[in-house]
């Protein structure tokens, strides 16, 4: 377990490391009497357990979060209230005890739209601390699945955080991030330049997707190649819906294990 110094903030990570979850999923547990869980993570016994732990220190469970509804966040929503008490569950979309969305305050939080990675995509804000989920992660970029307006969405959002008086990041994977101002400069000059090659690839005749990925993400290994397809999808989607998208172009199949 984690602390955030200057935050009454707990980070507890999951074992759960891979190409897409990093060194695992960041669970946050936010303030006392009673704290609030951000992503209760997977369904690990250990991770549940430690969590419902720091739950208790901290003088109960008031409520659960989610960022999202992937796997890797929410799966351990139910062994997490059976363990803590049924505290209701926050969220944007599904079977959750109260439906958020931008504006809304749950305990000391208050919600940041912030699609892109999923369209249920929430941040959360409390005092100067801002936590991220998968949009804007400890290390390295995030895939954006492709859904009506989503590239546009996520380009918002992130101004949205960036306009924050903010001194901490809490990512959904990875470290917590004490510069947020030049992380979330990163991220959208990052994506704007993603946009600038491909219109350059588009210009030089590339149509097809694995040219466009050669050319424009030819910095991605191999396991990521799939996540990156995605967000060429959602690239090309953006490009379409601004009259900008060349005829002809072949349009990525996203795999339905990343975009769930």
């Amino acid at each position: 377990m984690d602390s955030i110094e200057g935050h009454d903030v707990a980070r507890l990570r999951a074992d759960n490391p891979g190409p897409l979850t990093l060194d695992g999923t960041n669970t946050w547990v936010v303030g006392r009497d009673p704290a609030y869980a951000i992503d209760p993570g997977p369904s690990l016994p250990e991770h549940v357990a430690a969590v419902a732990a720091e739950v208790a220190r901290r003088g109960g469970l008031g409520g659960i979060l989610l960022t999202h509804d992937h796997a890797d966040h929410a799966q351990a929503v139910g062994a997490l209230r059976a363990r803590s008490g049924a505290a209701p569950v926050a969220a944007a979309r599904g079977d959750v005890d109260r439906r958020i969305a931008d504006g809304d305050a749950v305990g000391p939080l208050v919600v940041v739209a912030t699609p892109g990675h999923a369209p249920d995509h929430l941040a959360f804000v409390t005092g100067g601390a801002a936590f991220t989920g998968d949009a804007v992660l400890g290390a390295g970029s995030v895939f954006i699945a492709p859904h009506p307006g989503a590239l546009a969405g996520y380009l918002d959002g992130l101004r949205r955080l960036r306009a924050l008086p903010l001194d901490v990041l809490c990512p959904g994977h990875g470290p917590p991030v004490r510069d947020p101002a030049a992380k979330l400069d990163e991220y959208l000059a990052h994506r704007l330049d993603r946009e600038r090659r491909l219109l350059e690839a588009l210009a030089a005749g590339r149509r097809g997707v694995d040219e466009l990925l050669d050319e424009v993400w030819d910095d991605v290994p191999g396991a990521l190649r799939p996540a990156a397809a995605i967000t060429l999808r959602a690239h090309l989607d953006k490009l379409r819906d601004e009259g900008r998208l060349p005829a002809g172009v072949e349009l990525p199949q996203a795999p339905p294990e990343l975009t769930a």
